[in-house]
């Protein structure tokens, strides 16, 4: 089986497809802006990146999502809940992590299936 790999660079690719099933690295928005705002450009990069890879939200197996702070919990979900709202909810974990910077606010990675060919 090959192994595709999306906007490879250096240290990382930011997505890998191998079979089915595509991995995408942690995305994450722009630093020092709200949850709301980060996690809205987080799940606008998802979205690229899948239909970049043959895939869409409807397809997300799995998503885990890193809060720097459990307090932003509600916040990002208000984003979240919009945006999934009209696709098949995946599985879902979230957790408080200290990212990269202060000024990362979450960060979110995404398991999908490929769309039916």
């Amino acid at each position: 089986m090959t192994i595709q790999r999306i906007e490879r660079g250096s240290r990382m690719s930011q997505a890998v497809i191998h079979g089915d099933t595509i991995y995408l690295a942690g995305q994450i928005g722009t630093p020092g802006k709200s949850v709301a705002a980060q996690t809205q450009e987080v799940l606008a990069k998802i979205e690229g990146l899948l239909a970049t890879a043959g895939s869409s939200k409807d397809h997300i197996l799995m998503a885990t999502i890193w809060l720097s702070d459990m307090a932003d919990f509600a916040e990002m979900n208000t984003v979240w809940d919009a945006w999934i709202a009209d696709a098949a909810a995946p599985a879902r974990a979230t957790g408080e992590v200290k990212l990269a910077t202060p000024d990362y606010k979450v960060e979110i990675i995404v398991v999908a299936a490929r769309m039916d060919k």
